[in-house]
């Protein structure tokens, strides 16, 4: 018998529509005429849900006591007698009731597969083995039903039933997914909006990596052996020229292609650069890469074919895109295989396209000089020599008449210029020796003998060499100022580099660090204190990608005391504040050079840190002395009035000769008693509101029982369980918290609630546990509060709008804030659904029951 098809409906979280997506497709089927049954479906009281249950078959449950309880379950020996053509199993994951046929549902699915049965089945994605520990991470919840991978990787079918985050919430709000004494725990809890977004995320990311090993698989099936690149880290290199532009937009469609394609521009600037660039080009081309997503990097390199291949290979990228060369054909020719030719062969195992753009070379022309006259140039010069001096001869001697001399010596002399432009000097002294001893023997009488008849001749020779001498020593001099020119043009491309990283938002310290690892190709540079503490750190991982790390993350306990020769490791002084060390290669003279500049960018660098902390340190003053202004703008009359009020009662009370009765008496010495309280009162919260400030709070910690925190709180309030909706669950675990302060948070949160709270309705106070954390939850059904001035309530002397002149100066909200964060807790405000505020105060539990 052929084994059955699993089909899979995989959700993010509960409620994103799992169990009706099923029964609608088993309803489908249906009505196709295929037989279908529902072994067995949870609809969790959803009227829609249950509504989708009509017209199909329900095959009947097994029933199971278990500790007094009675338990349904899926009847597995009823389905395989019944043998549908499709059978639907809600909740892969479940684990069935003791006693059962198997201990998890997935377990009988597996059975019905066996038995040729079609089943179709749900499960959330939290319930996945092996992202217990993700989820766990994500929601703070462990789940303890969950299902192998292997099985749902066997399944033939897997569809994700997608709902956008804040539609599930809205769902929720609305009493859709739980009933109505669960919403607000839940939207709290689980059903975060940042949780939800996760585990959409973490869906999706299965599914595509479920995508990509059926991929495998089909290529293990069919024998295809060729690499199928799904991902894409694309590298750019830039040259400066106006072809940037289409390299770039290139590279970006090629990462496009891929998901999670990742687009890497680098400019490589060097004496021996392609040419020389453009700041203007490249500003233009940086703010591209940044608007396609890319990142843009820059490196100092003497050999600019080495250089781009090692970044490419550091930052592992599978591509590399160049832009076909603007030489001349004349210059490849006489100056060998140019840059694409050099990367292609060095590039081993990443792709190479080579783009061409409209700048690219076409025309026959003589060779720009270039500076930098290395070894290759010489040899070139030499070969040009050698191999240009025969030619010349054979072409001139078929030729020769006693009127060409003057033709002759002038090609002579054009050869021995080319030679210069070429090789530089020595080349040329060569090809202009060379050339006269060829002139002598071939033109000049007598023939082929070196011999010199006239002294005239002799001095021509000698003229001969020294103008082409003349003409090498301006070649290579000119040579030399252009590699200077280029080599400060590129140093400064890198400062400006840095400084652009800066102003776009980078710290100026770690931006320096990490660019001079990344410019002089090291393998670290580390940033030390004075003191020999670590400051900042930029290493080269195992992609060759930096990683910077901040004093104190690297785990180094300090700065070895001798630099390393053999290592290539070299410190360097940063002012009297710190020291730099490189790790590496040996700098040459012009690295040091610009290494200079960045080390006394450093020292300023650090110098406007240690002013910025002490700034810091300015505008925690300036922000205490406005606390204290404010502080004296608002007890003015707050504390005027109530002292002013028991003075006169005081006062009227004194008076011997004023007839009072007994009653007016009372009446007196209540408002002079009610005053004091008040005034008291207000003088408690300034204390309390500036020990906070202070940070020195007397905070002691101990279990906690809410049962001892609510009654006093409701008497001080002067109300009793009737005036309070209270839903606090039977078995809450008590809180790790100061009972003194938390019941005074809670009575300033409820006075607020009572306060706004429409006549007739009641406020309510709620309690649930969730992750080891006790929530107390204070809701109203009043205005509430603007989102954008959530945060405002809590600070001190905020009254929102309140004009009256017994609502306190605004420190209540700011206390209760300051009393939980002290106990280790939260205090936030959330939206009531149906309108209205909620105050969430957020404790750990103790972990033991209370005595």
């Amino acid at each position: 018998m052929p084994r059955g098809h699993l089909r899979v409906m995989l959700g993010a979280a509960p409620g994103v529509g799992k169990t009706y997506a099923m029964l609608e497709e088993g309803r489908r089927l249906s009505a196709l005429g295929k037989d279908v049954v529902v072994a067995i479906a949870e609809t969790h009281g959803r009227a829609a849900t249950a509504a989708m249950l009509d017209g199909l078959e329900i095959t009947p449950r097994s029933t199971t006591e278990h500790r007094g309880v009675t338990l349904d379950e899926l009847d597995l020996d009823t389905v395989l007698r019944r043998a549908p053509q499709v059978a639907l199993v809600d909740e892969l994951a479940h684990t069935n009731a003791p006693g059962s046929r198997n201990p998890k549902r997935w377990q009988d699915v597996e059975a019905m597969l066996d038995a040729g049965i079609d089943v179709m089945s749900t499960v959330n994605i939290q319930h996945i083995e092996s992202l217990g520990d993700v989820v766990q991470q994500i929601t703070g919840v462990q789940q303890r039903e969950t299902i192998p991978d292997a099985v749902l990787r066997r399944a033939d079918q897997i569809e994700v039933v997608d709902l956008a985050p804040q539609a599930l919430r809205d769902r929720l709000a609305e009493g859709v997914v739980y009933p109505s004494a669960r919403i607000d725990a839940a939207l709290s809890n689980y059903f975060r909006l940042g949780n939800l977004t996760a585990l959409r995320e973490l869906a999706l990311l299965w599914l595509a990596d479920e995508v990509d090993s059926a991929l495998q698989r089909y290529r293990a099936e069919h024998g295809i052996a060729g690499t199928w690149e799904a991902r894409e880290r694309v590298v750019v290199a830039l040259t400066g020229g106006p072809e940037g532009e289409t390299l770039l937009r290139r590279g970006a469609r090629i990462a496009a292609r891929s998901a999670g394609g990742d687009l890497i521009a680098v400019h490589i600037t060097s004496p021996d650069g392609l040419r020389e660039a453009a700041p203007d080009a490249l500003a233009a081309q940086r703010s591209l890469v940044e608007q396609l997503g890319g990142s843009y990097h820059q490196v100092v390199g003497d050999d600019i074919p080495r250089a781009l291949v090692e970044f490419a290979r550091g930052e592992n990228a599978t591509q590399l895109v160049i832009g076909v060369s603007r030489r001349s054909r004349l210059a490849a020719l006489l100056t060998g295989p140019g840059i694409g030719a050099t990367v292609i062969r060095a590039s081993g195992d990443i792709d190479v396209h080579i783009v061409s753009h409209g700048r690219a070379g076409g025309r026959f022309s003589l060779p720009r000089p270039r500076g930098g006259l290395t070894a290759r140039r010489r040899a070139y010069g030499f070969a040009v020599a050698l191999v240009g001096g025969p030619l010349l001869t054979l072409a001139l001697a078929n030729s020769r008449s006693p009127e060409s001399m003057t033709a002759d010596v002038l090609s002579y002399q054009l050869l021995t210029v080319v030679v210069a432009l070429v090789g530089g000097i020595w080349p040329a002294l060569f090809a202009a020796l060379l050339s006269g001893l060829t002139l002598d023997y071939f033109f000049v009488e007598p023939l082929y003998t070196i011999t010199v008849g006239e002294p005239l001749h002799l001095i021509a020779l000698i003229l001969y060499v020294v103008i082409a001498a003349l003409v090498s020593l301006v070649v290579d001099l000119a040579a030399r100022r252009t590699r200077e020119a280029r080599r400060a043009a590129a140093e400064a491309e890198l400062l400006a580099t840095v400084a652009g990283g800066v102003i776009q938002g980078e710290d100026a310290v770690q931006a320096l660090v990490t660019r001079t690892r990344e410019a002089f190709g090291l393998t670290s540079v580390r940033l030390w204190s004075a003191d020999g503490a670590e400051l900042i750190a930029a290493d080269g991982d195992a992609t060759g990608a930096d990683t910077a790390n901040t004093a104190g993350s690297t785990g180094t306990t300090g700065m070895p005391d001798e630099a390393d020769a053999e290592s290539g490791t070299q410190r360097l002084p940063v002012g009297s504040r710190a020291v730099l060390e490189l790790s590496g290669r040996d700098l040459e003279a012009g690295d040091r050079r610009l290494l200079a500049a960045i080390v006394a960018q450093l020292d300023a660098a650090l110098e406007h840190r240690i002013l910025a902390a002490t700034a810091s340190e300015l505008d925690a003053l300036a922000e205490a002395d406005r606390v204290r202004t404010a502080l004296l703008a608002a007890v003015g009359h707050d504390l005027r009035r109530p002292l002013a009020a028991a003075t006169a009662a005081v006062t009227t009370l004194r008076q011997p000769d004023l007839p009072l009765s007994v009653d007016d008496r009372e009446a007196l010495l209540e408002t002079a008693e009610d005053s004091l309280r008040g005034l008291a009162g207000l003088v408690t919260d300034l204390l309390d509101a500036s020990r906070i400030q202070a940070g020195v709070l007397a905070v002691s910690l101990a279990s906690t029982e809410l049962d001892d925190i609510i009654p006093p709180a409701l008497d001080e309030l002067g109300i009793g369980p009737g005036d309070v909706e209270l839903e606090l669950p039977a078995d809450l675990s008590p809180l790790l918290a100061d009972g003194v302060l938390l019941q005074r948070v809670v009575v300033n949160l409820l006075g607020n609630a009572l306060r706004y709270s429409p006549v007739g309705v009641h406020p309510v106070l709620a309690a649930s546990e969730f992750a080891g954390t006790v929530q107390l939850r204070v809701i109203d059904h009043g205005p509430g509060i603007p989102a954008e001035r959530r945060e405002a309530v809590f600070a001190p002397f905020q009254r929102l709008g309140d004009t009256d002149n017994d609502s306190g100066i605004g420190l209540g909200l700011a206390l209760s804030k300051g009393f939980v964060e002290g106990m280790g807790g939260s205090l936030e405000a959330e939206d009531t659904p149906g309108g209205g505020l909620t105050m969430v105060i957020a404790l750990p539990a103790s972990g033991e029951d209370a005595a």
